[in-house]
Order: C-alpha cells, then structure tokens, then sequence
C-alpha cells in the first residue's frame, strides 16, 4: 500500500503569496505535480473548488460528490481527497493557507470564515442554484482578474478582501441552505470541543475525559454538541475517531494492529468490531478497495 501523498502548499508563480489559483485543465494535464491527482492525498491548506462547467466526481475524506456547474466544494487543512479526470470538466481550485488571511481578519471574523471549511457543521459541497452561480462566478473572476492581470502593492490587499467576501458570502449561502445555527451561543464551545477531540481521540473515546478537560459536566458536553451538530458526544466521538482510523489505514503502512494499539484498542477484535459496526467493512477491504 502506498502512503498518502501530503501536499504542502507552493505557489511556483509567486513564492511570497500565501495564495493561489489553478484552474482543473493545469491539474489534469499534471502540470507543475510530483504526485497523481487520481489518489488519495492530504493537503495542509485551504482549498475552494468551483465547477463552472461538465460533471463528474471529486472525493473528499472517502466520500465521493457529484460534480456539475455551480458545485463548490471545500476542503480544510489535514482532508484528504483526490480528483477524478475528466476533460469535460471545468473550474477552478482557489487555494489559501490560514496565514494569508490570520494577518488581517480579528479572531471574530476569521473564526466565522473558517466555519465555512468545518466539515462537521455541513457538507462539504454547497450546489448552488443559478443566481448564486452569477454572484460567486462574478465574485471569483474578479479576484481572477486582480490575480493574473494586476501586478501592484495593492494586488493582494484586494484579493484578501474579496476572498473574504466570498467566504462570507458561501457561508451565508452554506447557512441557508442547511439551516445551520452558526450564531448561537453552542458554536464557541464545539469548535473548541471538536479542536480537543481531535487532538486527543488516539489517546481516548471516553466522553467523560473530554467533558473533565473542558471543566465542564458530561450533560453539558452533550448538549454542546447535539446543539451544533445534533449528535450526542459519544456519536460525534465515534465520528472523528472513524475518520482517524481511515486517514491511517490510507496515510501509512502501518499494519492494522499497529494502527489498532495507535487508535486507543487494546484489543484487536475489538477494533475489528469498532470498526465494521461503524463502516459495515474491515479495516483490510477499505484499505485495499478506496
């Protein structure tokens, strides 16, 4: 089995931008790549994908989205995905890391733009319908123009601002479109709760751990998340724990045992059992299927 591909981000244009876009056409025809977009691989940025045009598929933590004009996607840092080519397809793929925009929103506003890229709030693909299309299409062909065609002490500035509008804007949209509560007083508490958890799930599933961490009851916990997410604690644990174990059963050689004792099982039976109630698969058939 090969190991995920980590791609660390590198604008080969311009080595001081922390920003960057390419359009589907450059990764298809595997320009500028030292790795193949048709597997697995785990980026450390930010990425946006518009689809202006055709259909097909793209995946994203091993789940697999249909494609089509006005599909956008979102991928945060530490996700692992990969493309399915397609000549037909078009779009583009804005790319970020959390600095370019860490040195000029406050806490507030970065933290509400991020919302965007937390998987766990929503899905992961927003299909816009045709005037959303208009709006997002006008929003990034600006940014376009200001990238590719402008070249002053302002060119950034600008794209910083109008990537910021645009996040904004898809989060509004990612809001309405899924009934997403973002301003309620439970959000704070998850995403720190969700930060925790995913830090520490190797080391614990135990709901009560992470509630006496957050110097906080097991009921309060549980209300946090089934407010933000509407999964009780131990669901949401199981949830990043599962996704852990598929990031490791594809992002290393390690043999399932290995990644067992990793996974917090003392027991490899009972990893086989944790696993296929949550996946209806062994850990062997989706390490070699995906």
């Amino acid at each position: 089995m090969k190991n995920v591909k980590h791609i660390k981000f590198q604008n080969r244009t311009n080595s001081n931008a922390q920003f960057d876009i390419v359009k589907l056409a450059q990764l298809f025809e595997g320009e500028f790549l030292d790795h193949s977009i048709e597997e697995h691989h785990k980026v450390d940025f930010f990425v946006i994908l518009f689809i202006e045009e055709g259909t097909g598929y793209h995946t994203i933590d091993f789940i697999d989205y249909p494609c089509s004009k006005g599909t956008l996607l979102t991928l945060r840092k530490d996700q692992i995905h990969k493309f399915c080519k397609n000549d037909k397809l078009r779009g583009s793929l804005l790319v970020f890391t959390d600095e370019f925009l860490v040195d000029y929103l406050v806490t507030a506003q970065l933290q509400q733009s991020l919302l965007l890229f937390n998987e766990s709030l929503g899905n992961s693909k927003i299909q816009l319908n045709d005037a959303e299309f208009k709006d997002v299409n006008n929003l990034i062909n600006h940014i376009k123009i200001e990238y590719f065609e402008i070249k002053d002490v302002f060119q950034m500035g600008i794209i910083r601002s109008a990537l910021h509008i645009l996040i904004t804007k898809l989060f509004r949209i990612k809001v309405q479109k899924e009934k997403i509560d973002f301003q309620r007083k439970y959000i704070k508490g998850f995403i720190e709760v969700q930060k925790l958890m995913e830090a520490n799930i190797t080391k614990t599933k135990k709901v009560k751990d992470y509630a006496q961490w957050m110097g906080m009851s097991t009921k309060t916990l549980n209300n946090i998340i089934r407010n933000a997410v509407h999964k009780s604690a131990k669901e949401f644990v199981d949830e990043i724990c599962i996704r852990q174990i598929k990031r490791l059963l594809k992002n290393t050689e390690l043999s399932i045992k290995e990644i067992a004792y990793q996974s917090g099982f003392e027991e490899i039976t009972n990893f086989y059992k944790y696993f296929s109630r949550h996946t209806d698969t062994t850990p062997e058939k989706f390490r070699a299927n995906r």
